[in-house]
């Protein structure tokens, strides 16, 4: 989710668009979180449809440059990583 939010200040139907794969009460409660930590700052337009931001603090920028080579080595072995984890499930699983 912070590696998503790296480029500024992002809403939060476009955060929940790109992490995917995460229920509307879990993503708020992370976002949540994440606010009481002071990684992330929420800004609330006070509009009508409610138009609501979430944006790095610079706690939380230095956050995500720390995380930032952890998601680029997922990436470049995903493949290997969902194999090993398939073959794990088959062994629990037996």
């Amino acid at each position: 989710m912070l590696y998503h939010l790296r480029d500024g200040p992002t809403r939060f139907s476009e955060i929940r668009r790109r992490v995917g794969g995460i229920s509307e009460k879990v993503l708020i409660q992370q976002l949540r979180e994440l606010v009481a930590m002071n990684v992330l700052v929420r800004h609330d337009h006070q509009q009508v449809p409610p138009v609501v931001d979430y944006a790095l603090t610079p706690f939380g920028e230095t956050l995500v440059q720390a995380l930032v080579p952890l998601c680029e080595w997922g990436n470049q072995n995903r493949a290997q990583v969902a194999g090993t984890m398939q073959r794990s499930s088959k062994v629990a699983s037996s």
